[in-house]
């Protein structure tokens, strides 16, 4: 198996179980992609073997590698997404960090068996959609896509900002508030939950508009086709606001007019049999769970 391995580079030290990841893939012959940065920062921690190839940038991971490891948290998978971009990899997320309703699987998961369910083929691909940013001054470049949400917030000023939106050309609501999350089925786990919005199942194909702070509490999320093209202008006491795709910012002005619709590609995450969406939001939200047992 050729097999890409994404992460972050940073101080924290990765757990000291990760090694056994390693030696599994070396037993199963693989042969492993890794960027620069990323491999020397491994190589500080573990031995990695030595079927390995540095990748330069995303272009050089295109038709080369079978599946796309990303090893950390949801955050690191996100990141993934714009280094995958629409190759079509595969992407197994194994879980460094907390939560994890993206990155499930975790260390000892990936090497008790999951290393050998994709040798085998013992897994299934989850399509999941994303959503697109479009600007007459193409505010993110090549990555304005996300798979998890998109925002409008303010940057400058504790005063509200005025979001006028309209849904293929149909005026819906001038939002009074700190902001608006329009977020995927998979994103609705994120920011757009902790702001009051619904649960989706990954294939609702469907957005969630879900106002920030809203000065109207009248006013809730709202649910949309994944087809509608969403328009968003807006005004406030200062002349720019912050946009995000993701984890990732830019600064945009009130001539700014935004366009959000559904990204043309989906990213393929890989999922095994115990882990269906339904096992995972039960576990990861404590369903059903009684502290006083």
């Amino acid at each position: 198996m050729k097999i890409a391995i994404y992460g972050r580079v940073n101080e924290r030290n990765l757990p000291p179980a990760l090694q056994g990841l390693f030696d599994k893939l070396e037993t199963n012959n693989s042969e492993l992609l890794i960027t620069a940065d990323y491999l020397a920062y491994l190589q500080g921690q573990f031995k990695i073997g030595k079927k390995v190839k540095v990748l330069d940038d995303f272009n050089s991971i295109r038709g080369q590698a079978d599946f796309l490891l990303s090893v950390g948290g949801d955050g690191t998978l996100l990141e993934t997404i714009a280094f995958v971009r629409n190759s079509g990899i595969p992407i197994l997320g194994i879980n460094t960090g907390r939560l994890g309703f993206l990155a499930g699987v975790t260390v000892a998961e990936a090497v008790a068996h999951a290393i050998e369910n994709l040798k085998d083929r013992k897994f299934s691909i989850e399509k999941r959609s994303l959503l697109k940013l479009e600007t007459k001054n193409n505010l993110f470049g090549e990555i304005n896509f996300a798979l998890n949400e998109f925002t409008v917030q303010r940057k400058e000023t504790s005063a509200m900002m005025t979001i006028h939106t309209s849904i293929n050309g149909e005026f819906l609501n001038s939002y009074w508030a700190d902001g608006l999350i329009i977020s995927t089925p998979t994103g609705s786990t994120a920011y757009s939950l902790s702001c009051g919005g619904p649960l989706m199942v990954p294939d609702s194909k469907s957005f969630v508009i879900t106002p920030l702070s809203p000065h109207n509490l009248n006013v809730r999320p709202l649910i949309v086709p994944e087809d509608s093209i969403i328009t968003l202008r807006v005004e406030g006491r200062s002349i720019q606001h912050l946009a995000t795709l993701d984890a990732r910012s830019a600064i945009f002005t009130q001539d700014v007019e935004l366009t959000i619709r559904k990204e043309d590609f989906k990213i393929s995450l890989i999922r095994f049999n115990d882990h269906h969406f339904f096992n995972t939001i039960r576990e990861k939200l404590i369903w059903g769970h009684d502290a006083r047992n």
